[in-house]
C-alpha cells in the first residue's frame, strides 16, 4: 500500500511508520517540518518513505501527492496539554477542523482516490464524568473539546460523499515512552508522585502500540467502516493508575497533585485530567480486535523496562 501520513513525526506517528516501514509499505509524510521529518526518517532505514511539505489549514500544491495513494491517515493536530489560552484554542480548533477539511478536500480533488481515511477524535467527544460510562453510541458533551471533536468529526464525515471509506478513532490517554506517561514519571522517581486531584477520575487510556495495531487493522480491513473507541477495555480511576505505576517503578505513590496547581498550568485545560471520563471500546471488540495490553499492569510494565 501507498500511505499518506499528517502527524507522522508526533507521539503515535512515529510509531506508525515505523511498523508501515517494517511491512514494507510506501509511505508519504506530509509535515510542516521536512528537516525535522528527514532527521527522524532517515534514509538509510526508511527507504520508501517520501516526504512533502504541507501547510495544515491551508490548500496548496501538497494536495496533488495524495492523489494515487491507497489511504490516508490524518494524524495532524495541535496539542491540548498545553495552558489554553484563546489562541491555543482557536488553534487546536483550526488545527483539526481546518486540517481535516484540507485533507478531505484534496482527497474529493485527486484523480485517483485513497480507499480510505483514518481520522482521529479524541474520547473528549463524550464530555466528562465521575460516573458515567460512554461507548461509541454515546451522545456527545457539551464543554469545548466536546465541541472540537464534533467539528472534527463533521470534517472528516464529507469524505464519505467521495465513494471513500471513513474510519474515525476517538483516543484515549495513549501511554508509551514519553507523551504523558514521560511527564507522570519523573515525580514518582523522586518519591513525590501521587494522583491529580481527588483521583477518582476515570483514567482512559491504550497503550501506544495497541493504537497503532488498531490503524493498521483499519488500513487492512475493507469490512471496517465508522466509529470506534481507542481506548483498552478496562479502564481504571486516577489513584489506581497512580498506584499501579508505583508499583511497576516501585516508588510510593502518597503525595496528590492539588487541582488548583494544575489549573495554574493549564487553565481550562486542567478540566480534562481533573475529570476525566469511562469510555469503554465496545464497537472496537465487536469487530474482534485483540488488545496486547488490555489491563494496566503488564502495559505499563512493559512501557517501562524500555525507558
Amino acid at each position: 500500500m501507498k500511505i499518506a501520513i499528517t502527524g507522522a513525526t508526533g507521539f503515535v506517528g512515529t510509531r506508525l511508520v515505523e511498523k508501515l516501514n517494517a511491512q514494507g509499505d510506501q509511505i508519504l509524510v506530509l509535515t510542516r517540518n521536512p528537516e525535522k521529518a528527514k532527521r527522524v526518517f532517515p534514509a538509510v532505514a526508511f527507504s520508501n518513505l517520501e516526504v512533502v511539505k504541507y501547510q495544515a489549514t491551508e490548500s496548496g500544491e501538497w494536495q496533488k501527492a495524495i492523489s494515487g495513494c491507497d489511504a490516508v491517515v490524518n494524524l495532524a493536530g495541535e496539542p491540548i496539554s498545553e495552558r489554553w489560552t484563546p489562541a491555543h484554542k482557536q488553534a487546536i480548533l483550526d488545527s483539526r477542523q481546518l486540517g481535516t477539511q484540507k485533507i478531505v478536500e484534496a482527497i474529493i480533488k485527486a484523480n485517483a482516490k485513497p480507499s480510505v481515511l483514518i481520522n482521529p477524535s479524541a474520547i473528549g467527544y463524550y464530555g466528562t464524568s465521575e460516573t458515567a460510562t460512554f461507548d461509541e453510541n454515546s451522545p456527545s458533551g457539551t464543554d469545548f473539546l466536546a465541541e472540537v471533536c464534533q467539528k472534527w468529526e463533521a470534517e472528516a464525515a464529507k469524505v464519505k460523499e467521495a465513494g471513500v471509506r471513513l474510519v474515525i478513532i476517538r483516543f484515549g490517554i495513549v501511554l508509551g515512552d514519553g507523551g504523558a506517561l514521560a511527564k507522570m514519571i519523573p515525580p514518582f522517581k523522586m518519591f513525590a508522585g501521587g494522583p491529580i486531584g481527588e483521583g477518582r477520575q476515570w483514567f482512559s487510556w491504550i497503550h501506544r502500540d495497541d493504537l497503532v495495531s488498531l490503524i493498521l487493522e483499519a488500513l487492512k480491513r475493507p469490512d471496517l467502516e465508522g466509529t470506534f473507541n481507542g481506548t483498552a477495555p478496562n479502564p481504571v480511576q486516577m489513584n489506581q493508575f497512580c498506584q499501579i505505576l508505583g508499583e511497576v517503578i516501585k516508588r510510593p505513590s502518597w503525595l496528590p497533585v492539588p487541582g488548583f496547581a494544575l489549573e495554574v498550568l493549564l487553565g481550562e485545560g486542567a478540566k480534562v485530567v481533573l475529570e476525566g471520563q469511562q469510555v469503554l471500546p465496545k464497537a472496537t471488540q465487536k469487530i474482534g480486535f485483540q488488545y496486547q495490553y488490555p489491563t494496566l499492569k503488564p502495559a505499563l510494565q512493559e512501557i517501562i523496562s524500555k525507558m
